[in-house]
């Protein structure tokens, strides 16, 4: 089987993956998405496809609801780890916003919305490790700490093991970010505990780059490697941060991720190898576009797709998340069958402020997404429609004004254009179609379009410089939204989205 990088071509960052019941099973960060932690699942380490979901909401608070003015942008679920341990799954993060850690269990990885349990405080980027029949967490930035967890793992043992292990090299050595990020193995006798290190301007080869510590007790010391420092010729990206994986064909694997643009952070599935009891990552240091495994190929549910919301229950598919939480109230397939249906029930100012916006991950180097709406029913003030979605976003869709339809075309940048839909020739707001194209090929553009008949496409006349900003922290997503401005009670349907 040929293994061509990168692996999956979409954000997908943070991972951890286990193995468990003949399958491998990965972890990603989805932040303030709901549902979110989503658990993929692979036979082959190639193919995966999204399972279930650790949380269906992690707080039902303002923040996570989008009330009174707050937010979870760039927060929410971080990094999350994931543990097999004693017939039980495991999955641990923090929520800085709520200055919180969340260790979540199941005894059934691929059953959603797992049993939670709370952590006061924050135990930064943290990885579980089954040291001599005990459990702990590793976690910190910079000085890296170690916290024993009881024997259920389900809080912090009283008494139990808390202290500094060692700290990372930092600015006076040349060190923009320090260490975080730990993913921790045990294997011939050794703790390793592996991080992600950025050097600063003038220092090594100035990108992020993949470090180890070493050492056969935790009272150290602990010996420090970089095991891993290549960009695949992309801009001195450096692909970093991710899982050592023995696999089930007795062979070594990593899965690191790239910060890459506008799609997000997208992972790299590596062949490494074990030299003197040290990690040794890629195939002369560096990660290789293609190579092959001596593993069949499994065939799996694609984690973005095109959908005709045509459902008999109101349950949503796992490639689909939510802006913040949901009203559960608002959305509905059955209302009207074969549509989505978006009710207007929250005032909002605009699309990031928006209650019930869904989101579908993009693909690179190119998704066209095309969805039918029918607005008939919005009120005015209204606005409906898709988006690329993330904190500088784009958008186009229908607005309703003094009983008359527009088409609203706006970029963050303060980019608006309005055009009065009876004006237009052919315009039926029962059936309209509305499309972007997600160009992460050539400069990370997306482009707006509409059209009367689902045929011929009407380009709108600027595009939106797709930009990963640290204030949301995701890549660029499909966005479907309806939300009032001035009176609620209006909604809009949705149909045959495609994406191509």
């Amino acid at each position: 089987m040929k293994i061509s990088n990168p692996l999956l071509k979409m954000d997908m960052p943070d991972m951890d993956v286990i193995k468990a019941n003949g399958y491998y099973y990965m972890v990603s960060t989805t932040m303030f998405f709901m549902p979110g932690g989503p658990i993929l699942r692979s036979k082959d380490l190639k193919n995966w496809e999204i399972v279930s979901y650790i949380f269906d909401t992690i707080a039902d608070n303002d923040i996570y609801s989008l009330k009174n003015g707050k937010n979870a942008y760039g927060a929410g679920q971080w990094a999350t780890s994931l543990a097999y341990n004693d017939g039980r799954f495991y999955g641990a993060f923090v929520c800085n916003d709520l200055k919180k850690t969340f260790i979540y269990s199941s005894d059934d990885i691929e059953k959603s919305f797992w049993n939670q349990h709370v952590l006061d405080g924050i135990y930064h980027d943290m990885s579980f490790l089954f040291w001599e029949n005990r459990s702990f967490l590793v976690y910190g930035n910079g000085d890296i700490y170690i916290t024993e967890l009881n024997e259920q793992l389900t809080g912090i043992k009283k008494d139990g093991l808390n202290k500094l292990l060692f700290s990372t090299p930092g600015a006076e050595d040349g060190i923009m970010l320090r260490c975080e990020g730990c993913r921790a193995y045990v294997r011939n006798d050794y703790i390793y505990l592996c991080f992600i290190e950025w050097p600063k301007e003038g220092h090594g080869n100035e990108r992020r780059r993949e470090i180890c510590y070493r050492s056969k007790s935790l009272e150290g010391p602990f010996e420090r490697r970089i095991i891993f420092d290549d960009d695949m010729e992309d801009n001195n990206r450096g692909i970093a941060q991710g899982v050592l994986i023995e696999g089930y064909d007795n062979k070594w694997y990593s899965m690191l991720f790239q910060d890459h643009g506008g799609i997000g952070r997208i992972p790299y599935l590596i062949p490494m190898k074990w030299e003197n009891d040290w990690p040794i990552i890629g195939i002369d240091g560096k990660a290789p576009k293609t190579f092959e495994i001596a593993t069949p190929e499994y065939q799996v549910a694609p984690i973005a797709v095109s959908d005709s919301f045509d459902y008999a229950k109101n349950e949503l598919p796992v490639q689909f998340q939510w802006n913040h939480n949901p009203i559960n109230s608002a959305w509905s397939f059955t209302e009207r069958r074969g549509y989505l249906r978006l009710v207007n029930t929250v005032i909002a100012d605009s699309l990031l402020t928006a209650r019930n916006t869904l989101t579908q991950r993009t693909v690179l180097p190119r998704s066209v997404y095309t969805i039918e709406g029918d607005f008939s029913n919005l009120k005015d003030g209204d606005v409906a429609g898709i988006s690329a979605f993330m904190g500088h976003y784009g958008m186009i869709g229908i607005t309703k004004d003094d009983g008359r339809h527009y088409i609203l075309f706006k970029l963050f940048d303060g980019t608006e254009r309005r055009f009065d839909c009876f004006k237009i020739k052919g315009f039926n707001c029962k059936s309209f179609w509305l499309r972007i194209v997600f160009d992460f090929e050539n400069n990370d553009k997306a482009y707006f379009y509409y059209s009367c008949d689902g045929k011929e496409f009407i380009a709108m006349d600027e595009s939106l410089d797709m930009e990963f900003t640290l204030d949301v922290f995701v890549g660029y997503r499909l966005g479907i939204f309806s939300y009032p401005t001035r009176e609620i009670g209006g909604y809009s349907d949705f149909r045959n989205l495609i994406l191509e």
